[in-house]
């Protein structure tokens, strides 16, 4: 099979019996057909590559800098897609299970302080009618926290403002209905009331909520440089998934249900949303260790005496 059929017949694979999101199909695409185009380079074969083979190609991808994090991700892209090799019957082993692979430990989501937050937002022009999309955009990421995916597939007709409610479809398309704030709601409607008018292109229709200066909605690529632009302007060092993190993570400081941030943030699995209690917990510990009278460099130690006790 030619390598455009492989890829081909591999994508049906991923949509038709794993049900991978498109994103993710485009991901584990990608990088197979890096290592498609390894093989050919190499005069090696799907059929009869052997786990060295595999293990030779990714200590190739570690040297070209890339994190443990991605190459678990080249990894687990592999196994499916020898997973995919046997369904089809073109061999009845898998190379990919003699690998082992230390397992990545968790990393905490970075995440954004109120005031770094309120910095941010402050930082984007108020008199331009990009800088009104902008802020209602980044806003409304921030009080619903949504994916970048979901912010750019919104529509108008799923803004519902008596309700304070946007319906966004998040990952296997799953809905869902997320209430966002009061201030958010402020920016939202001068947005659509006077910044969304002025982007729109005569004689051509758009649904989309959030508009590029072209009137058409606005691309994922639009939105980065968006948040990179104020972001190197405020010294912020953010994700514009960071908007995201902050949102789950002040939730849980605030003292909201895991249950409820669950649903917000539409984890199908609540082990997923459990890291940002981790979060909360190494905040904690980071402000016992710096306070706490008894710990080496407290900063209130010099109020208990040498020998005092404390109670």
């Amino acid at each position: 099979m030619t390598l455009e059929t492989v890829l081909r017949e591999y994508n049906d694979y991923l949509l038709l019996e794993l049900r991978l999101s498109p994103l993710t199909r485009e991901t584990y695409g990608r990088e197979i057909k890096k290592f498609l185009i390894y093989l050919s380079d190499n005069s090696l074969d799907p059929e009869t590559v052997n786990s060295e083979d595999l293990v030779k190609y990714l200590l190739i991808q570690k040297e070209r800098g890339l994190d443990p994090v991605t190459l678990a991700r080249y990894l687990s892209s592999l196994r499916s897609f020898f997973r995919f090799i046997n369904y089809e019957g073109y061999r009845s082993d898998s190379p990919v299970d003699k690998i082992e692979f230390q397992r990545v430990k968790t990393k905490l989501p970075d995440v954004l302080s109120p005031r770094e937050i309120d910095i941010f937002l402050e930082a984007i022009p108020k008199d331009t009618n990009l800088g009104i999309r902008d802020r209602a955009m980044f806003e409304l990421i921030y009080s619903c926290g949504l994916r970048i995916s979901e912010i750019v597939n919104l529509t108008i007709g799923n803004v519902f403002f008596d309700d304070a409610l946007v319906r966004v479809r998040g990952k296997g398309g799953k809905e869902r209905l997320i209430p966002f704030g009061s201030r958010a709601e402020m920016q939202l409607r001068k947005y659509i009331n006077t910044g969304r008018p002025s982007l729109v292109c005569h004689g051509k229709r758009d649904d989309h909520f959030f508009l590029s200066i072209r009137g058409k909605g606005i691309s994922r690529k639009g939105v980065w440089k968006r948040f990179h632009e104020i972001s190197d302007k405020t010294g912020i060092r953010a994700k514009v998934h960071t908007l995201r993190h902050s949102f789950a993570t002040h939730l849980i400081h605030g003292g909201a249900d895991l249950r409820v941030v669950q649903e917000l943030l539409g984890h199908s699995d609540i082990s997923t949303t459990q890291i940002y209690t981790h979060v909360k917990n190494s905040d904690l510990q980071k402000s016992h260790d710096e306070f706490h009278p008894l710990n080496e460099g407290s900063s209130d130690s010099s109020r208990y005496p040498e020998g005092g006790a404390v109670l």
